[in-house]
This record gives structure tokens, sequence and C-alpha cells, in this order.
């Protein structure tokens, strides 16, 4: 064990840091069963501000190429630097659906039976819904399974996925074909656009994740992005994680009125008024988009637009980002004069995306045809339920408030078929046995539903969506809000729109983007462009290390005592670097000096925890996660000349959606780095 001397210089906290992952019970404490070379502070904390690291070699990529990863559906888009006002969607997919517009691609994906990729979005879906039934249940066809990284409470590199046939593979493998996938796609469109062949090297690419993702799931992504080829630890910057609603905020400060919708009414925008219905102006917003939807350019011209020239230094907004699997609400504060944006209150939101409406569906089928037999279905028929949950995908996008003729869902023939077998009488019988009475037959092989049901399947799922929004909108930092731009897939749904309206019209302006499916993806463009225009963040995470204090009779506790030489220790200390939601600027460095237990100590160890509370003491607190380890090997530097106190400077630099820390020793400059790591702990 190394021994540690009294500092005559020491701040309040200190302290050893252990190597193993703090125990639950407070008396087995790292410090005491291993030889660890403890570290103490030597200077109190402070911060630097370096906000200009993270924006340098920012040109040398000739274009930016952003990855909307989706729950439901993905795409993406790009744009050269030499003409960042251009945005250029991908190009057209094949397939699509009768009802869904396909500027975007489902987010399926098929391997053969032997697990290697097979295809990607409609392709993968109309190849699996056309094999033999047989056949079908040897292939491995997942959707819907971005979820997974949101559900997962213990996330690590070896988190399995469940395919349509119920066979498990690594989720690392599934997110590293995806963006392989559209890797490929997207250097192949950019070389037949140039001409010549494109390099992956030349492109910078961003790829959205929601807000409210945890760390390991941010960092799950940047590690099958890595994978994919898309860029490398060695070359991290060339790819940007960026936060789904901070996208959408960027896209929203350029938005000029004709492009789009305002709920409230209180103006005329895109020439109709605010007498006109939601419905009606929707409806004429979408005949101008599908008008425009031959060309996938969109011009994003470099000014303000119009509704953010009347926001004013320190004006606040809601995005509401309601997508396929999760709502993340984030409120954004302008800075002037370039316009920057500052997130005032940290992420929130919930698995409350349109996923929830087709959940409802599901339990609606349980309730007519029992759960034995819809659970043995989709084993049975993995292909036929995806038919099923394509027919009402599109006409759940018909769902409209002021709806009155039923809606219809074509049932699969082998659903009608299977039922039969499965039950002995007709799916006809089970619908008139169920009692659901506003769900009838109709003699075409059809569900029909009247309007007021499918509205009730949307219900629990916005009413979470309004809920979550009233807390927020009661936090004193959140109170003056001005507008609310509702953005995302889910968006969409008039439902929806008619809901927020109700519930915030009176107090703030609700904004829709036109074609806001797309507002993330076009953000994100602009984001990778322009990576210093988000300038303020909040901390998800407590950081701290892990260090040793001066032990105080009565202030620390009796079984952190460690005595050595005569001189009592306290173990355990958690010395805190930055605090949850505390605001961090971009690039923003933390600083803290240590010294090394004794002069001698060639090999100095510092572990990094974080926890989700705020007030941590000792690194053994329930909800402390070791997340690093800094070591600093310093022999070989015997020659050089040693202060008697050797300072170890500890840095950690925050910010971006990945945390970097840094160890120095002053006296010979050695040092070494760490990214902060949630998935190997």
């Amino acid at each position: 064990m190394a021994f540690l001397r009294r500092l005559p210089k020491g701040c309040g906290q200190g302290g050893l840091s252990p190597t193993e992952t703090a125990p639950t019970s407070a008396y087995s404490s790292p410090a005491r069963s291993l030889g660890d070379t403890g570290i103490t502070p030597l200077s109190p904390s402070h911060i630097v501000n370096d906000t200009d690291s993270s924006v340098s070699e920012q040109q040398s990529f000739l274009v930016v190429v952003a990855v909307d990863f989706g729950t439901t559906s993905s795409g993406y888009a790009y744009s050269f630097t030499k003409e960042p006002e251009c945005i250029h969607v991908m190009r057209r997919w094949e397939g699509g659906d009768p009802g869904v517009s396909n500027q975007k691609t489902p987010t399926t994906i098929l391997l053969t039976p032997e697990r290697k990729f097979h295809s990607f979005g409609y392709a993968a879906r109309d190849f699996y819904h056309d094999l033999d039934p047989n056949e079908a249940k040897q292939w491995l066809y997942l959707e819907k399974f971005k979820m997974k990284l949101h559900t997962t409470g213990d996330l690590t590199m070896d988190t399995d996925l469940t395919a349509a046939n119920g066979k498990k593979v690594k989720a690392l493998e599934i997110f590293a074909y995806a963006l392989q996938y559209f890797k490929e796609q997207a250097l192949k469109e950019l070389s037949d656009q140039a001409g010549s062949e494109f390099e992956n090297s030349d492109v910078r690419w961003v790829i959205t994740v929601p807000a409210i993702w945890k760390q390991p799931a941010k960092q799950f992504m940047r590690q099958a992005a890595y994978q994919a080829g898309l860029a490398s630890p060695e070359n991290s910057e060339q790819l940007i994680i960026a936060l789904e609603p901070e996208a959408a905020s960027i896209y929203c400060r350029k938005l000029r009125l004709h492009q789009m919708i305002e709920l409230s009414g209180k103006a005329a925008v895109n020439g109709y008024s605010g007498s006109d219905t939601v419905g009606a102006g929707f409806t004429q917003a979408k005949e101008h988009i599908r008008r425009n939807r031959q060309s996938r350019t969109f011009l994003v011209e470099n000014v303000i637009g119009e509704i953010w020239s009347e926001l004013e230094e320190g004006d606040k907004y809601v995005v509401v980002d309601s997508g396929g699997g999760t709502v993340d609400l984030t409120v954004h504060q302008i800075r002037l004069p370039e316009g920057h944006l500052k997130e005032l209150y940290k992420a929130t939101g919930g698995p409350y995306g349109s996923l929830g409406v087709d959940y409802e569906f599901e339990k609606l089928l349980y309730k007519i045809f029992g759960e034995d037999f819809i659970e043995q279905f989709k084993i049975k028929r993995p292909a036929a339920w995806v038919d099923l949950m394509i027919a009402f995908e599109s006409r759940k996008r018909a769902a409209a408030p002021d709806r009155t003729n039923p809606l219809n869902i074509t049932l699969p023939f082998s659903f009608i078929d299977y039922y039969k077998k499965f039950r002995g009488h007709s799916v006809e019988h089970a619908l008139r046995k169920s009692n659901v009475d506003f769900v009838k037959w109709s003699s075409q092989g059809m569900l029909r539903m009247s309007p007021d049901a499918m509205n009730a399947l949307f219900k629990p799922t916005i009413d979470s969506i309004i809920e979550h929004l009233r807390d927020l909108f009661q936090k004193p930092e959140v109170s003056t809000v001005k507008f609310l731009f509702l953005v995302g897939g889910f968006a969409e749904a008039p439902l929806l729109q008619q809901a927020v309206q109700a519930a915030f019209g009176d107090q703030c302006r609700i904004i829709i983007p036109q074609d806001v499916g797309l507002t993330i993806l076009k953000g994100a463009v602009l984001f990778g462009l322009d990576p210093a225009v988000i300038k303020v963040r909040r901390s998800p995470l407590t950081y701290g290390v892990g260090v040793l204090n001066r032990y105080v009779e009565g202030k620390h506790p009796p079984e952190k005592l460690l005595v050595k030489d005569g001189t009592r220790w306290c173990t355990d200390v958690f010395d805190k670097f930055i605090s949850a939601d505390q605001s961090v600027a971009l690039g923003e460095l933390v600083k803290r000096s240590y010294t090394p237990a004794k002069p001698s100590q060639l090999v100095i160890v510092i572990n990094i925890y974080s926890s989700e509370h705020d007030n941590v003491s000792f690194i053994t607190d329930p909800g402390v996660k070791k997340c690093g380890t800094l070591r600093l090997d310093l022999t070989g530097t015997s020659g050089t000349a040693v202060p008697a106190r050797r300072e170890i400077q500890t840095l950690m630099q925050f910010g971006d959606t990945e945390i970097k820390a840094t160890a120095i020793d002053i006296a010979t400059s050695k040092s070494v780095k760490v990214g902060i790591d949630f998935l190997n702990y």
C-alpha cells in the first residue's frame, strides 16, 4: 500500500482511487483491500473555459451527412460544405406504403438464416413478406429495435435483441449493420452526384439520438458507428452525436413564415387565417409539400426566420420532439447577438412515441381474439403480423379529431385462416362475442373501427405527453415560454396537434414546421456544418473521482477510517467535478490538482465515477458507478527533477455527448487520456 503524507495545502475534499466498482457495503471499502496508489487534493477546483477547442478543424470535410436513425423510420440528408444553404434529402426509396410519404424508410432489417446482413427498410420488409411462412421462420427480421437502447437499464456491448422469429442477436451488430447500410447508400449517392468516387474521409457524419437517452445508450450509438466504419476512436471528431430536439431547434431558427403552420391561429400563416381549422390548414400544407416532394433539395436561407426575429435575448421556447418511440422535451433560451442556443432545463420526456398507439391496438386485438392467439400468431406467422401492423399504420395516419366515417383495417388471409384453426370458430364470431361494440366485421375481410375507437387508441399516449408538458410548464425555468415547436413524425398526427393546442394555446404560440418529419434530419445537417451553434448544455450526471481526505472525527463515518503510520485518513471520498443538471459550456474544462501518496510513487491511478444524484459524498454511495480509469505511469522519469509535492493535474472536458478526461504530471508533462466509458465497467 502506498502511504500518503499530510499536505498542508489540501482542499476540503480528497482521497484515494479504488480500482473496483464501488461495493454496496460501505464496510468492504475498496481502498482497504487494494494496494492502490492514492491521490489527495492539492488545490481548490477551478473551471477553465476553453470553448474554442471543439470548433477547430471544422472545414476539412467536403460534405456533412446526417443520419436520423428513428424508432419507426430512418433516413439521411447531406449538404456540401461549399454550399451550406442546400440540404439534399436522400434519394427516393423503392417500395413504400399507400398513404405514407416515403422520404424516409422503415427502420427494419433482415438477416439471412446464417445471420449475415441481407436488406434494410422497404426492401427488407417486402422480401420477408414474400418468403414462404416456413422459410420465414429461419430468417431474422427486426423492427422498432431502437427502443431497446432506451428501455435496457444495464446496457452493454453484449446486449441482445430478439428477432421476429424469437432468435437472439447482438444489438451492437444490428445497429452497426444499419449504419453501414446508410454509409454505403450515402457514399454511393454522393459519388454518383460528384461523378467520382467519394471517400468516407471526406464526410463528417452526424447521428441523431433522443436527448433523454442515458449516457450508455449515446455511447453505444458511437461504438456502433465505429464498427460500421463511419469514424474511428482515433478520429472521433469525424462523428458528431446530435440530440434530436437540438437539431430540430437549429432548423426551426431558419423557418420562414411560408414554411410553417401556426396552430394558435393568431396570425395568418401560409395564407390561411386562424378561422380555418387545423385540419384544413394542414391539408393545404400537405398539398404544398406534395408538389415540392419531387425536389429533394431544400434551400435554407442564411437568415434568421421571421418567427425567430421576434425573439429577444433571454427568450425561451420549448421543442417537443415526438417520434415513434420517445417524446423529448427541451427548453432552449436565445443568446444574442449570434442567436446561440442555451439548454435551460435538462431534457425530459419518456417512451410516449407513436408506438404507444400500436401497443393499444395490440391490446384491443388481445381483447377480441385472446392474448394467447395473438402471441402465437406473431411467432407462427411473423410476416403476416408485420402486414397487419402496416395496414394499421396507414389507417392510424388517417385518424383526425373531426373524422366521422369509419376506418377499415384489412386482416391478412392467414390471420383469418389461422384463427379458425386455432379456435375452431370464425373471426366474425370472435368479434360478436367480444363485446367490443365499436369494432365491427365487414364482409370484405376488414375490421371496421369507428373514429371514436381509433381516437381511444391515441388517448393514453397523448395524455402522457400533455401531462409531461404540464409538469414542465410548472417549472420556474419554463415559465414565460414564447413558442412551442412541435416536431418529429408523431407531430403530424392531428389528434396530438389538437390536444397540445387545447392545453397550451393560451400560454404560448404553437408552431409546426412543414415537412415536420424531416425537421430533425435537416437540423442535424445544419449542426454538422456549424457544431458551435449549441453553446450550453445541462450535465445529465454528477462526475467526480475517488480520493482520500484527512479523517475528521464526528464528520466522517468510522468504517471509512484508515490509519497508516499514525495518520488518519478517510477513504472513498467522492471529489466532485460537476453536478447533475449544472450548466456546461461546450468544450468547457474542469481542472483539479492532486498529489500522489509519496513522491517516489511511479504509477498513479485515478478512477472516475458518475451518479444521477447531486449530493454524493462517497464512491460507495448507492447509484455511484465507475466510468473511467486514468492510469499514469511515470516510470523512466526518475532523472527529472521532481518537486517535493508532485502535481498531477486532472482535466475533464464536457459539453459534447462525449466526455474526455486527461491526467498530466506537471513536472514531466507526461499525460494520459481516456474517454468516459459507460458500457464496459
